[in-house]
């Protein structure tokens, strides 16, 4: 098991656009493992993407509502119908702020093999699969944030009043 430490907040590699995959060979395949071991290894996890281990890839796991994966090079198709909850980070650890994101989202993309592979879902899967989608595009939740909640949460983070996720953090 290869647990792999998560670049926090700062780290540039979070800022940057991940690289499409473009070969799923043993090391796409070694890579998608330590994201899994990396997931499932600390309780609370729901998503992990590349970019948070330092991987510039364009590939995330997920274990969310019964649901576990991983996908690659995903695109996204949303609902125009809103959730809005607390949403966390394990690359923003210890703050959650309410997120608006779409209830519905359905990703389309690539297994390890390279078969395609889509994934959908309602609630906290589709939350899940569109803060990792955002990872690969060099966003992070707190990006999304408006008005006083996100000024409250850019005081945090430049405060760094970071601690140990309590709550389930994608």
């Amino acid at each position: 098991m290869t647990m792999r430490p998560i670049r926090i907040i700062g780290d540039p590699v979070l800022r940057t656009p991940a690289e499409p995959v473009t070969s799923f060979d043993a090391e796409l395949r070694a890579l998608v493992t330590d994201l899994m071991d990396t997931l499932l290894g600390a309780p609370g996890r729901a998503g992990v993407a590349a970019p948070q281990i330092g991987v510039s890839a364009q590939v995330f796991v997920y274990d969310a509502d019964g649901h576990r994966g991983h996908l690659i090079n995903p695109t996204l198709e949303l609902s125009d119908e809103l959730q809005d909850d607390d949403e966390g980070c394990l690359s923003v650890p210890g703050l959650y702020f309410p997120t608006p994101r779409a209830l519905h989202a359905t990703a389309h993309g690539f297994d390890q093999h390279g078969k395609p592979l889509t994934i959908a879902g309602t609630g906290f899967l589709a939350r899940a699969l569109q803060h990792e989608t955002d990872h690969l595009a060099g966003r992070l939740y707190v990006d999304t944030l408006r008005g006083e909640t996100r000024r409250r949460a850019l005081r945090e983070i430049r405060a760094g009043r970071f601690d140990s996720p309590r709550r389930r953090t994608t």
